[in-house]
């Protein structure tokens, strides 16, 4: 551990210190947020991560909600975990440009979908969203640097990630992580759950910056250097 570095316990951090603790030092910031258990699994039995989260990661995952400017998630993690409309633009990546269910009923202009131009979905999900609010970024794959960038480009310059495992891989590939934020639960699973990243094969070298510790739950930032 560095020499700078010094475990603190979570309950100690007001919310408002809890907030500043992971003000970014530059944007656009893209941060993505994880949870896993002490062996790695990103899930529990029931193929979910709401099955291994806690109080303690509840509450770094709502003060990392309410810092952010928009929220990036792969379509898979969107249909898998059931999310509902976030209160923060909410930005669906999705090669075929297939909008979840249970985003459908959303205000326009709160959910914008990532996608490419040879995508299946593209008519329709212009239809439902605004063409305005479809970022087409490449032609058969999404160009997630240029994602960031556009994201930047309408004033959100802290945006957060919450995955799924093969998008975060895919934006570790791209060059584009600034910051894994990660949450390890005091808990061992076995089989053959899903790791915080696969797909992509990356070598990325990590700092830690902030570590907090409530009832056994480790709480991190590691910086890519």
């Amino acid at each position: 551990m560095s020499e700078s570095l010094e475990l603190q316990r979570l309950a100690d951090l007001s919310d408002d210190e809890l907030a500043a603790a992971y003000t970014p030092s530059r944007e656009p910031w893209l941060r993505v947020n994880f949870v896993s258990t002490v062996d790695g699994a990103a899930q529990g039995s029931d193929g979910v991560s709401k099955s291994i989260n806690n109080d303690a990661d509840k509450r770094v995952f709502d003060a990392l909600r309410r810092r952010a400017d928009c929220l990036v998630v792969g379509a898979g993690t969107l249909r898998d975990e059931g999310y509902d409309v976030p209160s923060i633009p909410l930005v669906v990546v999705s090669r075929s440009a297939d909008l979840p269910p249970t985003l459908a009923d959303a205000p326009r202009g709160r959910i914008l979908m990532a996608t490419v131009a040879s995508a299946d979905g593209l008519a329709k999900v212009r239809e439902e969203l605004g063409e305005e609010h479809v970022l087409v970024l490449g032609e058969d794959e999404i160009d997630l640097a240029l994602l960031k960038a556009t994201l930047a480009e309408r004033g959100w310059g802290e945006q957060l990630c919450e995955g799924g495992p093969s998008l975060f891989a895919d934006l570790l590939a791209a060059e584009v992580v600034d910051e894994l934020c990660w949450t390890i639960v005091p808990a061992l699973t076995g089989g053959d759950a899903v790791r915080i990243a696969t797909g992509a094969e990356v070598e990325v070298a990590l700092r830690p910056a902030l570590l907090l510790e409530q009832d056994g739950t480790l709480l991190g930032r590691w910086l890519v250097e």
